[in-house]
């Protein structure tokens, strides 16, 4: 299975380049290189400059989503058990959760300054929004008389975590972090062209501003790659942690 799933996986990515070959051949400008020229320029230049940069944003990425998880998850989970809580919980997510976060990057910048923090801070916004809310939603699915097993054994609050609540979540949580990532890493592309000289969204903007379109591609394709990175971690803690599913 793994195995055909790679197969189709590397056709993808041969129909990607083959197209973005055959537009640079049809415009005939630098605004688009060849594939070859990109990759090549990006062999060259990745570990004297774009490797600091991308350390740098896997890191923000990183720690936002660690942020959102370690508050998000607990939030979601007693929201969706615990009714009373849902009901003053609620309606303070529905009002926050449409603002649109990087409306709030400069509040943001204003708070925690123009370095690391707020980046972080970003990001863990757009994320714990849909953790509170996938993980509540997936537990109040759960029927009732699911628990009453469990409470006839004297089953604790724990108990009931591990047993019902954590598996019925969890692939509702999964698909949540994957679906805010992709927004977040557009967001930090963005984010990163403000107050700070690392972060592959300033290594891409800055090779704008100098006309250099090779690394400027450069960047694009290394963010994608780190993008592609991130999924395909979630893909394999989903595997591995939700085997149940596929059976």
């Amino acid at each position: 299975m793994g195995k055909y799933v790679g197969f189709w996986y590397i056709m993808a990515a041969l129909f990607l380049t083959l197209l973005w070959m055959a537009v640079s051949e049809l415009v005939a400008l630098p605004i688009i290189p060849s594939p070859f020229k990109v990759v090549d320029n990006l062999a060259d230049i990745f570990m004297k400059y774009i490797a600091v940069h991308s350390l740098y944003s896997l890191w923000r990425i990183a720690a936002g989503l660690i942020l959102a998880i370690v508050i998000g998850l607990p939030l979601g989970v007693v929201m969706g058990y615990f009714p009373k809580v849902d009901r003053f919980l609620a309606p303070l997510v529905y009002l926050t959760y449409p603002i649109p976060k990087i409306a709030l990057l400069p509040i943001l910048m204003l708070l925690f300054g123009i370095g690391d923090s707020s980046k972080i801070v970003m990001i863990f916004l757009i994320i714990v929004f849909q953790v509170v809310v996938a993980v509540r939603d997936g537990i109040r699915s759960i029927p009732k008389e699911t628990y009453y097993p469990l409470y006839s054994l004297g089953a604790s609050f724990t108990d009931i975590f591990y047993e019902v609540l954590w598996p019925a979540s969890l692939p509702k949580f999964i698909t949540a972090v994957r679906v805010a990532l992709a927004t977040a890493i557009s967001v930090l592309f963005f984010t990163e062209t403000f107050g700070t000289q690392y972060g592959m969204g300033y290594f891409i903007m800055d090779a704008w501003l100098r006309v250099n379109y090779l690394e400027m591609y450069s960047g694009i394709v290394v963010l994608s790659l780190i993008g592609l990175l991130l999924f395909t971690i979630i893909d394999v803690i989903e595997h591995y942690s939700c085997q149940w599913q596929s059976k």
